[in-house]
């Protein structure tokens, strides 16, 4: 296990490279928090392979810097750039950008949860009064994607097995700092006061949620063409996610790589035919592998209770986050 953290940490040369990805003409994605950072780079990628590329995040302003920006970098794509707004701290902003979304497009490919916030000011609440890092990072993404389940479902059943996908962001603090109940639930309703803790709860969560979402889709009757869904740590990057904690982001200087680089982490997880049905709730890692070890109680997190080693957490969380969500349907 030592082993498997140090390569997160130093991850070796890529093997995996944009000149890896075919032409993603006639596919549409959606990344969060496109606009800046990791997501920026993912989005600028998309739109050079020539797909349709919606950057959701809260600004329109920024969003439009980074689209003319990525137009100037790539002047020949026939690939095209569209904002979405959404708010991932406000559960009545979700359900508006999925039903906008779902007014405008009949398919959708791939479903990027990239957007996150780490370590605001302790006592940040979202506008239903949900600890900020927890509704951001993990509740948002969790309603968003259910709203845009039965679109990509869709999309799935006429797309190549495997191509349809949700990609989830955690992070290697998961596997360093969650407790070993994985997460502790009642965490979620009375968070405690330190902000590194509920930022390790909303990050394991992402790697729960990703696992059941990808039991759930093997389970449904009669469906051969599930939708894939898949977590992963893209990496140490120097982005505006270390905003709220400045000084972190000097002190890590060493271990920190740019935002391209991480990108490539999320890209294999979107679209390397490495990840097949098979591989359906894989956890992937920098820059572009699929881990071969991930800690054991997390991974029996992941099962149900009926399960060898299960401990249900995952159904648990998915339950919990279904109720919080349940009136924004």
């Amino acid at each position: 296990m030592f082993r498997a953290q140090l390569s997160q940490f130093f991850p070796p040369k890529p093997t995996f490279s944009e000149a890896d990805i075919v032409p993603q003409n006639g596919r549409i994605f959606l990344v969060t928090g496109g606009a800046s950072g990791i997501g920026f780079e993912l989005a600028k990628t998309l739109y050079q392979k020539g797909a349709r590329v919606y950057i959701a995040g809260r600004s329109k302003e920024n969003a439009q810097q980074a689209m003319q920006a990525i137009r100037s970098a790539v002047p020949s794509s026939d690939g095209s750039l569209h904002f979405l707004h959404v708010d991932l701290a406000d559960l009545r902003s979700v359900k508006a950008a999925a039903d906008a979304f779902k007014a405008l497009e009949s398919s959708l490919d791939v479903i990027w949860n990239n957007a996150g916030v780490s370590q605001p000011p302790a006592g940040s609440v979202s506008k239903q009064n949900i600890e900020l890092q927890f509704a951001t990072n993990c509740l948002g993404p969790f309603l968003l994607t259910e709203l845009l389940l039965p679109l990509m479902e869709e999309t799935a059943a006429r797309a190549a097995p495997a191509s349809v996908r949700v990609v989830w962001t955690s992070s290697q603090m998961m596997e360093l700092s969650a407790p070993a109940e994985a997460i502790v639930l009642s965490e979620l309703d009375d968070p405690p006061k330190d902000t590194t803790r509920t930022y390790v709860n909303s990050k394991t969560g992402n790697f729960i949620l990703a696992a059941e979402l990808a039991r759930r889709q093997a389970a449904r009757p009669s469906c051969s063409t599930p939708v894939v869904s898949v977590s992963l740590n893209p990496g140490a990057a120097s982005t505006n996610l270390f905003r709220h904690t400045p000084s972190l982001k000097y002190l890590a200087w060493p271990l920190m790589h740019s935002p391209k680089r991480a990108a490539l982490t999320q890209l294999y997880a979107g679209l390397s035919a490495d990840i097949t049905l098979e591989k359906n709730g894989c956890y992937v890692v920098p820059w572009g592998r699929i881990a071969p070890h991930v800690r054991k109680d997390l991974v029996d997190a992941t099962r149900p209770k009926d399960e060898d080693g299960g401990t249900g957490r995952a159904t648990e969380l998915w339950d919990f986050c279904a109720d919080k969500v349940a009136a924004y349907r």
